[in-house]
């Protein structure tokens, strides 16, 4: 479904009693291209996009009311470079079941100045190696990702862990971009699903894990129901796990 001005005017609008935010629900129309947003005159502070089928987070007019971006459950494989740009207010970004594939592609998000709260729960990108360190790294503002408080502990171990030659090298090795596609190819994720046997290995892996980065990485897996395209697990050896770069 197309978002025309139409579907504006006929959405739910309302303000949050809870947080007095001015609020309009898009929710569920299968809408799947951000357009005409200029005919909310900018009167919102959240805007809902949950349960569409949004490809791409870009095409906003400037909006510089707009704090808090609710597109959960959608197909969003790639972020505009000039969001920040377009909405220089957003505070809150909830991406939870997205297609967040690689740890570049949240790079445009540095341009979204006053980011404070981030959550990429259930998409590809949460499996990837040092994923909260790299994300805490581009993104200094954040207070809260993934619903869960950055610490100070955890912003010094990003620190050492990006600075220098090799934190340089590191960055690079494992900041790469997806390649997106905005056809056919993308109406599913490019993930397979999980077989038993994969199931059983990967519980097993669970077990025998010796970080809390290995447990967190693998239980992701287990409840997206899916492997990464940078996850090999060696069948004949239940408790080998490999995330490629």
């Amino acid at each position: 479904m197309r978002l025309t001005a139409e579907l504006i005017e006929q959405s739910a609008q309302y303000t949050n009693p809870a947080t007095n935010d001015r609020e309009i629900n898009f929710r569920d129309y299968k809408i799947n291209e951000v357009e005409n947003l200029g005919a909310t005159l900018d009167q919102f502070d959240c805007i809902d996009f949950t349960d569409n089928d949004l490809r791409k987070l870009d095409n906003f007019p400037l909006l510089l009311r707009l704090k808090k971006l609710l597109v959960s459950n959608n197909r969003i494989q790639k972020i505009a470079d000039n969001l920040g740009e377009q909405l220089p207010n957003l505070e809150w970004l909830i991406l939870t079941g997205n297609m967040i594939e690689e740890l570049g592609d949240i790079d445009a998000l540095a341009s979204v100045s006053n980011l404070e709260c981030l959550c990429l729960l259930n998409n590809p990108i949460t499996t990837k190696q040092h994923y909260r360190l790299y994300v805490i790294h581009k993104l200094p503002k954040l207070r809260l990702l993934d619903f869960r408080k950055v610490k100070l502990r955890e912003r010094q171990e990003a620190h050492e862990l990006f600075k220098g030659k090799k934190g340089k090298q590191l960055e690079k090795e494992i900041g790469i971009k997806s390649t997106f596609t905005s056809t056919k190819e993308q109406t599913k994720p490019s993930n397979k699903q999980l077989t038993a046997q994969e199931i059983q290995a990967i519980q097993s892996a669970i077990s025998n894990a010796k970080t809390i980065e290995e447990i967190e990485r693998l239980n992701q897996i287990l409840k997206s129901g899916q492997i990464p395209n940078t996850f090999n697990l060696d069948l004949n050896n239940e408790n080998e796990f490999v995330m490629n770069q």
